[in-house]
């Protein structure tokens, strides 16, 4: 069964843009066929979520929502590209529900990051580890 296996420990940074992982984080999927284990770098910085400013208005989408543990994974995933960027939405989605997040929520941000994740995946990172 895929999970969530340590509480989610950062910190934000001094831009108040960015986030960075205080402690290691690890999340254990079986959607790749076996059981995974993706573990996410104390150190690690993330934006969360990449969410459009004027869609934060929206009342179902809030800021610190318990999606961001499923969006550091996502960041993650889509930092390193050890698993193609259709592998990486689909654990996000997983995580989402794995989170308890509801379906029509969780297929909402899913279809954003399918529509919209590309422009993110083309930056890799330069050196250091961090989100783009």
């Amino acid at each position: 069964m895929s999970s969530f296996t340590r509480k989610l420990v950062v910190s934000l940074e001094p831009n108040g843009k960015r986030w960075r992982l205080e402690e290691d984080f690890e999340y254990y999927t079986n959607l790749l066929g076996e059981r995974r284990v993706f573990t996410v770098p104390k150190g690690f910085e993330t934006d969360f979520a990449s969410i459009p400013k004027p869609l934060l208005a929206l009342p179902f989408i809030r800021w610190r929502d318990k999606f961001n543990k499923a969006a550091v994974i996502h960041d993650w995933l889509y930092s390193r590209q050890e698993v193609g960027r259709k592998t990486a939405d689909r654990i996000f989605l997983e995580a989402l529900l794995v989170l308890g997040i509801p379906r029509w929520k969780a297929y909402l941000f899913y279809w954003a990051v399918r529509l919209f994740g590309w422009t993110h995946w083309k930056k890799k990172p330069v050196g250091g580890i961090h989100a783009t």
